[in-house]
């Protein structure tokens, strides 16, 4: 692969694009992470951004990067990677990030940088720089996330409703209080090993193109791996409270034991996910954790007409960033 001509200057300058966009991560899906721990009244905010930020950045610890290889070597070509795609990409991804934020949105950070950088390869090289397979897998998991984390949740919401029938109310709230801790924790582990290893393979592909790294490394620097991890964490302490208001309460009332189901079942799909190499959206996971909560009770707790508006949200998220990303890369031709 021919190695590109670009300036150190250049060359940081997209890196601290890329971290801004995984910080961004953090604050735009820290709702994903807190919101029923919030919601349920189990957490204030502020301790509950703190316990999502620990847990999303000791993923470090707990997965392997096949998130991370997925994106860095298996979405596009990687001899059509340059400074001016990367750019392209993560300015689309940023922008959609930025305007669902400020209409609370929960939509999907994953798939906006997906869709950044098909649209900035697309726009360079046509659709045969697109690499089918991982496409196909991350597309497919679209459907998929949110439909396993349905399943999840009402699941556990139907085994914990089986396992204490004959109990007092008042004595299960008490007690899945304390165990929305560690559901929580638990989902905002899986929510920073996903999402963190996002920005480290664009990262990682960046600095193939460049020539810095092999393209036969095994996993990026480490310094890579760590200030990934860091920047989503301090994202997640800043937290995207317009979101917040939407996934905890506007779907569905969730009571501390709700909270529990859709904490645990969002945390196994991801945790499967993640383990697979599949970069997935944490917030089809927890809307579909939520949602399947919700029905297990009756169809109509569900406000589906809110739940159709965030599904609405998830169709565009990938053609609205892949367009931007596509006029972003023959803006970044122009000024780079």
């Amino acid at each position: 692969m021919q190695t590109l001509n670009i300036s150190l200057y250049t060359l940081a300058l997209l890196v601290m694009l890329a971290l801004l966009f995984d910080f961004m991560n953090g604050f735009h899906d820290a709702a994903n992470a807190i919101a029923t721990v919030v919601s349920t009244g189990v957490l204030k905010p502020h301790q509950a951004v703190v316990l999502a930020a620990f847990f999303n950045f000791i993923a470090i610890a707990v997965f392997q990067l096949s998130v991370a290889t997925t994106v860095g070597k298996g979405t596009i070509e990687p001899s059509i990677v340059d400074h001016y795609v990367v750019f392209g990409a993560l300015v689309g991804a940023i922008t959609w990030n930025l305007l669902t934020w400020y209409y609370g949105i929960p939509s999907s950070s994953s798939h906006a940088l997906i869709g950044g950088l098909v649209g900035a390869a697309v726009a360079k090289g046509g659709t045969s720089a697109l690499i089918a397979s991982g496409l196909i897998k991350t597309i497919t998991f679209i459907v998929l996330s949110p439909t396993l984390g349905f399943l999840f949740g009402s699941l556990m919401m139907l085994l914990v409703s089986w396992l204490f029938v004959r109990s007092h109310p008042q004595r299960i709230d008490k007690w899945f209080r304390r165990m929305q801790l560690v559901s929580a924790s638990m989902y905002s582990l899986g929510h920073g090993g996903n999402d963190a290893q996002k920005t480290m393979g664009i990262i990682w592909m960046l600095l193939i193109a460049a020539g810095m790294v092999a393209a036969e490394d095994a996993s990026p620097p480490t310094w890579v791996i760590v200030s990934c991890y860091l920047a989503i964490s301090v994202g997640t302490l800043f937290g995207g409270w317009r979101i917040v208001k939407t996934m905890g309460q506007r779907i569905t009332k969730l009571r501390p034991v709700g909270g529990f189901c859709a904490e645990t079942g969002g945390a196994m799909t991801l945790f499967m996910a993640t383990a697979l190499g599949i970069p997935v959206s944490t917030t089809h996971t927890i809307t579909g954790a939520i949602v399947g909560v919700g029905s297990s009770h009756k169809m109509s707790a569900v406000r589906w007409g809110i739940a159709g508006n965030i599904v609405w949200a998830w169709v565009f998220t990938i053609p609205a960033s892949a367009f931007v990303a596509a006029i972003a890369w023959w803006v970044g031709r122009q000024i780079l």
